[in-house]
């Protein structure tokens, strides 16, 4: 089935994408999974982290998203968790730079009086095709995007965050095998995996759960946004399934993590949702 060849400035839109991604959860229906709970959700406007942050709203939680710079695509998230009934939050700024984590967190608890759920999902990348190509600049810009951001933003939440509270990180199956154009990318992943085991057994006494979702080629705008034409073609090509996952078949891994109907003994997993693709650990 595949996409055809196009390519986008970072940090990309969805309305641009060809085709446009499933990512509004149009025929979820919630069960009250999350009902009460306030969520924030960092890189929430678009792709994944749309999908997880319309499929809460539709269990019953308030949502908070922070992103980048991308507009358009929060604002339609917006609508899309007030169409569900449930309040929204819209939080643009650099999660690369230490204060507007901590800024995210406080302006959240600002609005919700609270803060339970943690989806760590902002992520960037940039692929090179020779090591050499990997400058010191970009090396550190991706790790204080994708790995720093989620130390960040977790240690400015975990004072408020109470007993029941469920934190899940963003992994990769870049972080389980290694992608050898996303050099740094998937040293960040694999930081994000065992980062997770780690803090699932330091805030098991406080009745904390930690777990991560590992995608996966997901058809999302970073893809476009960050990847040459032809790659962009073949993108998702070489799983099993033969195809990208849509945001809408990733979600519902993060409301599994987040429900405690669901999985009150889950903490320190890490889920591959890799279209068939056996993977090592």
């Amino acid at each position: 089935m595949g996409q055809p060849a196009q390519q986008q400035q970072h940090p990309g839109r969805t309305d641009e994408m060809t085709p446009r991604p499933r990512d509004s959860m149009a025929d979820y229906v919630g069960r009250d999974l999350l009902r009460g709970r306030k969520a924030l959700i960092t890189g929430g406007d678009s792709g994944i982290g749309r999908a997880v942050a319309v499929a809460f709203a539709k269990e019953g939680a308030d949502v908070a998203i922070a992103y980048l710079s991308e507009h358009d695509d929060a604002k339609h998230t917006a609508e899309l968790i007030h169409a569900a009934g449930q309040e929204c939050l819209l939080l643009p700024g650099d999660l690369g730079r230490a204060e507007q984590c901590r800024t995210v967190v406080q302006e959240t608890l600002d609005r919700f009086d609270g803060l339970d759920l943690l989806v760590n999902n902002v992520a960037t990348q940039r692929p090179v095709d020779d090591p050499a190509d990997l400058t010191e600049e970009q090396w550190l810009h991706t790790f204080d995007v994708n790995l720093h951001s989620y130390y960040r933003v977790t240690t400015a939440a975990l004072p408020h965050m109470p007993d029941g509270s469920a934190i899940i990180n963003t992994g990769s199956v870049n972080g389980l095998r290694g992608n050898k154009t996303l050099i740094d990318y998937s040293a960040t992943k694999g930081a994000i995996h065992a980062w997770t085991m780690a803090m699932a057994q330091a805030l098991a006494p406080r009745g904390i759960r930690v777990n991560c979702v590992a995608p996966g080629p997901v058809w999302t705008p970073l893809i476009p946004a960050t990847m040459p034409p032809d790659k962009v073609e073949s993108f998702g090509e070489h799983t099993p399934m033969g195809r990208p996952a849509h945001p809408d078949e990733i979600a519902p891994s993060y409301v599994f993590f987040a429900a405690d109907r669901l999985s009150s003994y889950y903490s320190g997993q890490t889920l591959g949702a890799l279209g068939g693709e056996t993977h090592p650990g």
